[in-house]
């Protein structure tokens, strides 16, 4: 239950910043109405809903400090204006004791701190809402840093996860806004992010498989994790040393170019979406760092991979081609993609659909490319097919917030990037790749063991079913042990396999007309060939 405590002080802030405007009253119950009544005693609000709301959550501890955060990362569900003020909450709350961080450390480690650390600082690095951090060195000499999981923050977390979704509810069913921002879902979203959070295993996997993609990059740097120390409630990873990414005077002062540092930003968001489909979701300011060792080739340094996401096949081949044919100012097939991708019922009216898409689109491209914002074009391309009953693809919302984010930084170290000039020759390059006879071999190689395993099956199970469908329905199934020595069966096996392979390639190669469409007839002549000759084995 819920202490009376906690929820007398939630009340108390909701009246000091009037949240209760934020409430259609009207529509309110009675006891409701009674509750929020006091809150006129504060007086008419006199700044912002957004910065109203901001300082709420700031006073009612780092739990709802990081719904504001995770709120700042939803413009699909959050209007603009507290959108934006939400996006100032800083990742940086009171710390812990430090005594109780080094019991912490130890207890989840099995070994004092002096045994595994040569030196061990006892102020906080960095305090967070969920983590805090601490600078080390490792007996041999490496430089690290120590992060380890706020003490009973599952138990606090559980109470005011709680305490949101009462007043979720609350929101949905009284504000005006309350089913377009559809509170409670979000409040579904921030408990599963936040309790992915507590498992620093996890995000420590995430760092790893980063590092991996990016190996002999010159575009990203991610610090190596230590699995010698690192678990669920500790994590032990190699320190950086760079230059926040916000710090311009520094950078300026460095050399720094930054044309090359914008464009890079951006490269490495389209290398990760489409190239390794495993992107970092959380890429604020706060978590990247810029190596300014060789000024006229900086590189980043990112950090904090707890949030990650990644794509279908399907949408990431239908995000390309639905960035392409924006730019491309093709609404109709904008508009036949969002359908065939299942991101709006079939039965939207595609003539429709395309007016509405080019109604928003259109006065956009009326400004320069350079001015163009892509996130914020994505944003009113899915707020418009939201109207035709789109529902929201997490994932997407992922990919939108990531680009924004991006996007935002980019701008910030050189306002005249045109994003469009640097992202659309990497898009036309992955697709080219995807469909050449190379990358169709690959997949086809990797899922053939699968398709000999159960090829055997194939004939049986097709003999059967053919034999079913002649036979009346009280005639006893043909068993399969016959089956296999019928010689007119053996002698059109070849071509049950050559069909079962085709329908394979069919339902695992989505748009694969489209595919085959791009192959030399050489390709396809071989392509044939060797599964008639592998079916003929």
């Amino acid at each position: 239950m819920i202490r009376l405590r906690r929820l007398v002080k939630i009340i108390r802030v909701v009246y000091k910043y009037r949240l209760d405007s934020l409430i259609d009253k009207s529509k309110a119950p009675l006891v409701l109405r009674l509750l929020l009544s006091p809150a006129v005693l504060w007086g008419r609000p006199k700044i912002s809903r957004g910065e109203r709301l901001r300082k709420a959550l700031e006073s009612l501890g780092p739990i709802f400090v990081k719904l504001g955060q995770l709120l700042s990362t939803r413009p699909d569900l959050v209007p603009t204006d507290i959108c934006s003020e939400l996006a100032h909450l800083q990742d940086n709350v009171a710390p812990f004791n430090s005594d109780r961080f080094r019991q912490i450390v130890e207890q989840a480690l099995g070994s004092s701190v002096d045994e595994i650390f040569h030196s061990f600082e006892t102020d906080p690095l960095a305090s967070a809402s969920v983590a805090q951090v601490h600078a080390a060195v490792l007996k041999d000499g490496s430089d690290v840093v120590v992060k380890a999981v706020r003490p009973n923050i599952d138990k606090i977390i559980s109470k005011d996860i709680a305490l949101m979704y009462t007043l979720a509810r609350l929101l949905a069913k009284y504000s005006q806004d309350g089913r377009r921002l559809r509170p409670v879902e979000v409040i579904a979203d921030y408990e599963q992010v936040i309790y992915d959070e507590l498992n620093l295993q996890a995000e420590g996997a995430n760092a790893s498989l980063l590092r991996h993609n990016f190996a002999g990059s010159p575009l990203l740097y991610v610090p190596k994790i230590n699995w010698d120390y690192s678990n669920e409630k500790v994590l032990v990873m190699e320190r950086i040393y760079g230059t926040p990414v916000t710090n311009i005077a520094d950078l300026k002062a460095a050399g720094v170019d930054f044309k090359l540092l914008a464009e890079r930003g951006v490269e490495i968001f389209f290398t990760q979406v489409f190239e390794h489909n495993f992107f970092h979701a959380d890429m604020h300011p706060g978590n990247i760092f810029v190596d300014t060792s060789n000024p006229k080739k900086p590189s980043y340094i990112g950090i904090d991979c707890a949030i990650m996401g990644s794509l279908s096949k399907e949408d990431q081949y239908y995000m390309a081609r639905n960035l392409i044919a924006i730019f491309q100012r093709d609404y109709r097939q904008v508009a036949e993609l969002h359908i065939r991708s299942g991101w709006v019922p079939e039965s939207t009216p595609v003539n429709e659909f395309t007016g509405a898409i080019r109604a928003v689109c259109e006065p956009i491209f009326q400004r320069p490319l350079n001015e163009i914002s892509l996130g914020h074009m994505l944003i009113s391309l899915f707020t418009t097919a939201r109207r035709f009953n789109m529902e929201v693809q997490p994932s997407l919302v992922l990919l939108q917030k990531t680009l924004l984010n991006i996007e935002g930084l980019g701008r910030q170290l050189y306002p005249q990037l045109d994003l469009w000039t640097t992202a659309k020759p990497f898009l036309d390059r992955w697709l080219k790749e995807r469909y050449s006879p190379k990358s169709l071999f690959k997949q086809f190689k990797r899922l053939v063991p699968d398709w000999l395993e159960q090829l055997p099956e194939i004939p049986p199970l097709i003999y059967t079913a053919l034999k079913t469908a002649q036979n009346p329905p009280q005639t006893t199934v043909v068993a399969a042990a016959p089956v296999e020595t019928s010689q007119p069966l053996r002698k059109w096996r070849p071509w049950f396999g050559a069909a079962a392979v085709g329908s394979g390639l069919a339902l695992a190669l989505p748009n694969w007309a489209d595919s085959l469409a791009q192959l030399p007839a050489s390709s396809l002549i071989l392509v044939g060939a060797g599964l008639v000759l592998l079916l003929l084995r």
